[in-house]
């Protein structure tokens, strides 16, 4: 089978499909890949086969400029649809985007009126986790099948463009990420992961005003966040 047809590439952007074409051939994603396609025979697995990767469909590699990594998808019923922290429409807020907008209103006096984010990825935000598929369920439950090696590959391949970009890194597992990036070209700006567990370091970080602020300074258009 051509690793572009692999089911978790789902649409995913053809400028990330040639960035990331060696990754896809390493043996670690196969076996990854054949993790995540048994692990639906016989489990409840989210995001749905074909939205795995939605976010890399969304926001063409060119237009990053500021990306938000999490932990990994929401593991309830009709939540996970390939974006971090972004829930389909009609879909109840789940505890850790109801923190991203509480941060929000305090940050920016507005939020947006539902759950879904893609406005924010048509906009060039990276909507990202660290791993990218879960059990029902069963929070972190597919950690160390390879997901990490394969984020790894995207944010060297983020860090080594010349275009400065805002990573907001959200959480301990998306900080190991930091390692990868330059700061002397990009934006890091961490905090606590939004979740209950921990969102207490994470009010009050301002990492909306902040993002617009690193993006103007580069001359680049503030996000629309609200």
């Amino acid at each position: 089978m051509d690793p572009t047809d692999i089911d978790l590439q789902g649409t995913m952007h053809l400028s990330w499909k040639l960035a990331l074409a060696e990754e896809f051939k390493q043996p670690y994603f196969r076996q990854l890949s054949d993790f995540v396609a048994q692990e639906r025979t016989t489990k409840v697995v989210y995001p749905p086969a074909g939205q795995v990767l939605r976010a890399f469909a969304v926001t063409p590699l060119d237009q990053v400029r500021v990306v938000i990594l999490g932990q990994d998808p929401y593991h309830g019923p009709g939540q996970a649809h390939g974006l971090a922290f972004s829930v389909p429409p009609g879909v109840a807020l789940p505890p850790s985007l109801r923190n991203v907008y509480a941060e929000l209103r305090a940050d920016l006096g507005a939020c947006p009126e539902t759950g879904d984010l893609t406005r924010w990825a048509e906009q060039g935000v990276l909507l990202l986790n660290t791993t990218l598929t879960v059990r029902q369920g069963e929070p972190a439950s597919h950690q160390g099948q390879g997901w990490e090696q394969f984020t790894n590959a995207v944010i060297k391949i983020l860090n080594a463009r010349e275009k400065p970009m805002v990573f907001l890194l959200w959480g301990r597992f998306a900080q190991t990420k930091a390692a990868f990036i330059d700061t002397s070209r990009h934006v890091v700006l961490m905090a606590a992961h939004p979740s209950p567990l921990s969102a207490t370091g994470f009010f009050g970080s301002k990492p909306f005003s902040k993002a617009n602020v690193a993006l103007v300074e580069t001359g680049q258009e503030p996000v629309v966040w609200a």
